[in-house]
């Protein structure tokens, strides 16, 4: 595969800042300091994607309407900084910022990469733009547009956990996007963003950084194994509907809470748990993104620009727990009532609950499942003007064992699971994911 980087660009915001910005990060942004980058990749297949049509046609589209939309999300030029004389870091925005804007073209088969059968994470890395990793001011977002001549384009977002999670960054590249299809402000987004911390209302302790060091430089990024490989399975709503009704039928409970995201968390968990052929006895530890914008009060209003999500971790459960005839009803009544759990805790106790998850994790220990995205985020509502994105999914690069959840781009109510592991290991999860329904 031939890839070659064209140029590499800075985009300002169309904003007239004169003054730098200084945003603290809330109790919600500290939790992911240390956490990986998260990247997105979304392709757009074209009609006409000759080099000249993307060059004077396309391209300038997407940087204008890009300086656009970074007025309303302005944060996202700047960078993390930690000074001596601070007890926490912050994101600090000068007038000269931008976002590093590469673009790129490459030879290699659109339809395979855009595609939901096996592709090897090799194959998809070049298309990956990287944050510094030993920077001690860290930037937020880094984006690269990579052009597959005559056949499409794709757009990648790095961006730096802290400083937002992924219902805001959907909803920035929603905004992008509708402003470059129709030269216009979203009426649906609420813009511009809310950057006023004083709407999370917390006790000050817990807005105290506790890490031992002083550093906002970021874990060295994993190398990718030659044999690992992602593929994108999907739940129909039929699917859906018949876990849902499987988890009534097996369960002696009547007050399941059996959302969509419930029982595909749960199915995803024993099929994986099966797959890998673990011990009855082993630790099987797994965790879900819990967002409390509607779970604090008062209510954190939905233009609000930063984190509003916590990691809930389940360390306590041995895999013959998912293993057998029940595994399935048994995962299903743990992730109810955790989501059940959740919405009568304070954040108080939220945070506590982190915390006590954080003593009992054992460093290199058994590989923690977790998911990144949400079936509700309306990602596939992204159109720059050119049609919806053929494929879009979150393909970081974590030393867990990290699947991605959408919601599906042609049918209501089924959902896309974007899942990778090592080829041997993927061979008999699709076999047991597709045996299991």
């Amino acid at each position: 595969m031939v890839y070659n980087v064209i140029k590499i660009s800075k985009v300002s915001p169309a904003t007239d800042l004169v003054d730098p910005l200084i945003l603290p990060l809330s109790f919600f942004d500290l939790v992911w300091l240390k956490d990986i980058p998260t990247n997105r990749v979304s392709f757009y297949k074209l009609t006409e994607s000759s080099r000249d049509t993307f060059y004077s046609v396309i391209l300038p589209k997407l940087e204008h309407s890009l300086s656009l939309v970074l007025a309303h999300f302005f944060p996202f030029s700047g960078h993390l900084k930690w000074n001596q004389e601070d007890p926490n870091p912050h994101i600090t925005v000068s007038p000269q910022d931008a976002v590093s804007l590469t673009v790129a073209e490459t030879d290699a088969d659109f339809s395979h990469l855009s595609g939901k059968g096996l592709r090897y994470q090799t194959k998809l890395r070049p298309l990956v733009p990287e944050l510094p990793v030993s920077s001690d001011t860290p930037k937020i977002l880094t984006l690269q547009i990579t052009l597959f001549p005559n056949q499409g384009f794709c757009i990648r977002t790095t961006i730096h956990h802290a400083a937002v999670d992924g219902k805001t960054v959907v909803k920035f590249l929603k905004s992008w996007a509708h402003i470059c299809k129709y030269r216009t402000m979203p009426q649906d987004l609420v813009l511009p963003m809310l950057l006023d911390r004083t709407v999370i209302n917390l006790p000050s302790e817990l807005v105290t950084n506790k890490a031992d060091v002083r550093t906002l430089k970021l874990p060295p990024v994993k190398e990718i194994e030659k044999d690992v490989v992602r593929f994108v399975f999907e739940l129909t709503q039929e699917n859906v509907k018949k876990l849902r009704e499987r988890a009534k039928s097996e369960s002696a409970r009547s007050d399941l809470q059996l959302s969509t995201f419930v029982v595909t968390y749960a199915y995803v968990l024993t099929r994986i748990v099966k797959a890998r052929g673990v011990n009855a006895d082993q630790p099987v530890p797994f965790m879900f993104v819990a967002d409390f914008r509607d779970r604090i009060d008062p209510l954190i209003p939905v233009s609000y620009f930063g984190n509003c999500v916590l990691p809930i971790n389940f360390l306590g459960y041995k895999a013959k727990k998912f293993l057998g005839e029940d595994g399935f009803v048994n995962g299903v009544e743990i992730v109810s009532d955790a989501v059940r759990d959740l919405s009568s805790r304070g954040a108080e106790s939220i945070w506590e609950l982190y915390e006590e998850g954080l003593k009992k994790m054992e460093p290199g220990g058994t590989q923690k499942l977790s998911v990144a995205g949400s079936n509700k985020f309306g990602i596939y509502g992204s159109d720059f003007g050119w049609g919806r994105p053929v494929h879009t999914e979150n393909i970081s690069n974590s030393g867990n064992l990290l699947y991605s959840m959408s919601e599906s781009r042609d049918e209501t109510g089924g959902v896309e699971i974007g899942m990778c592991l090592k080829k041997f290991e993927m061979d008999v999860f699709i076999s047991e994911f597709q045996n299991g329904l």
